[in-house]
């Protein structure tokens, strides 16, 4: 059977596979060349502040005092009991956003945050409403939402990967929460370290000393002369368009990328804020925070961090204090040092989990899943700080009031980034995707 390419190959003397060629060849030349964004952006950059396994919103940032009154009565599922907040919330800044006492560090950046009260998907299940949050679908394999970022504007550090994910984890969808799908392979992220580790141990692999030099250059060549060679004789061929790029960005990134995630020469005063040092309930994620500032300033486009594990359905009163003073002090460091650095106004701090927790308990002491309502929230990078977005019931059950579906908080993301999610396609199987699907509407009331 003939392809569009024999056709073009063998009509009109060739001059249509010619002109095919060069714009295949520009397009593949530069895949991660920086693009212009649909409109003006207000945020450069990205930082996924990732909670695997969903944060009680109530306990959090979802001010609830019906609920703590409510507390000991019927919940709205059989045989369930309402269990109000065991932790004060207070007004924090000069806005008074209401915020839980387990979070003493961040609630001094509270005018920096706009809390999203409104958040909202479908399904209480982790691996599924992981994957919504990350992909915008939880039944196909779709982009992720950094690899659509990096594709829709491209990158503006050649040595460095555009997309970074710190530690993500290996369940919940696994590689499919930062990998490509059926865009090209060069948009998908670059693992640092996994989650079942300290982000300390992660290191950069040399594959052939002394790195970067000739002998290895050669070597290199000889490999991607193969690999061109046949994708020559393929025509199409994905992977191996995939490894091209891949390869030679690694080479690349060997002089680099070992610069970047050198944390010895920071300030003590720096490493300090961030909660870094040994025996610190704070070094790990004060570690990925901190890398994560160190990556955009240095050119990556998208940063993804994840912290877990946030399923409290037993123990939450001693669990739940504890996974957020690891998380407390280092985010409101980050968010520090990008304002002292003149970098907060145009980097997007997000910090989401894939869903929240109900307002009956669970047991004794825990809080069970909750899909319909729960909290997100994002600083910097053009969106209005101070502010409460949407709200849950009275009770925190599920959103009534500007509810923000995941698609509508994708679609908003790009939006910051100077995307229109409308726009942002790419056509595959005969038919234009985009992350958002045929949904989604910017929360233009959060907008500077």
């Amino acid at each position: 059977m003939n392809t569009r390419r024999d056709f073009l190959q063998t009509c009109g003397v060739g001059f249509g596979w010619l002109a095919f060629q060069a714009l295949a060849q520009a397009e593949a030349s530069a895949p991660l060349a920086v693009k212009q964004p649909h409109f003006s952006a207000t945020a450069k950059r990205v930082i996924f502040l990732c909670m695997r396994g969903a944060p009680s919103h109530v306990d959090t940032f979802d001010y609830k005092p019906k609920l703590t009154a409510a507390s000991g009565k019927d919940g709205r599922a059989p045989g369930t009991k309402l269990q109000g907040s065991q932790w004060k919330f207070s007004p924090q800044g000069k806005s008074g956003l209401p915020i839980s006492e387990l979070f003493p560090h961040l609630s001094k950046r509270a005018d920096d945050l706009c809390l999203i009260n409104s958040m909202h998907t479908e399904l209480p299940a982790h691996a599924q409403s992981f994957l919504k949050l990350h992909t915008g679908n939880a039944q196909f394999v779709r982009p992720s939402l950094g690899a659509w970022a990096l594709y829709g504007l491209g990158s503006v550090n050649e040595n460095l990967p555009g997309f970074v994910t710190i530690a993500p984890p290996s369940l919940f969808g696994g590689a499919q929460n930062y990998g490509s799908a059926f865009l090209p392979a060069i948009y998908q992220g670059t693992r640092v370290g996994v989650d079942a580790r300290p982000v300390a141990n992660a290191q950069m692999r040399n594959i052939a000393p002394p790195v970067g030099g000739a002998a290895q250059r050669k070597e290199i060549e000889l490999v991607q002369a193969l690999n061109r060679e046949k994708l020559l004789r393929d025509q199409v061929n994905p992977e191996v368009e995939g490894a091209i790029e891949s390869f030679e960005l690694a080479f690349k990134m060997q002089s680099e990328m070992p610069k970047v995630m050198d944390l010895s020469k920071e300030t003590q005063q720096t490493l300090t804020a961030y909660g870094i040092g040994e025996g610190n309930a704070t070094d790990d994620f004060g570690r990925k925070c901190l890398l994560a500032r160190r990556m955009v300033e240095a050119g990556v486009r998208f940063v993804e961090v994840t912290h877990s594990d946030w399923d409290h359905h037993f123990k939450i009163s001693k669990d739940l204090p504890a996974t957020c003073e690891a998380v407390d002090q280092p985010i409101a460091a980050l968010l520090a040092d990008l304002a002292s650095r003149g970098m907060l106004k145009d980097t997007l701090v997000v910090w989401s989990g894939e869903f929240g927790r109900t307002p009956h308990g669970q047991g004794a002491d825990g809080r069970d899943h909750n899909s319909k309502g729960f909290t997100a929230w994002m600083a910097g990078g053009g969106v209005k700080g101070g502010m409460r977005y949407g709200s849950t019931d009275d009770l925190g059950y599920e959103a009534v009031e500007d509810k923000m579906h995941t698609h509508d908080f994708h679609a908003t993301i790009l939006h910051l980034l100077g995307l229109d999610h409308e726009r942002l396609t790419y056509r595959y199987a005969g038919r234009d995707f985009r992350l958002t699907d045929v949904k989604g509407s910017v929360a233009k009331k959060i907008l500077i």
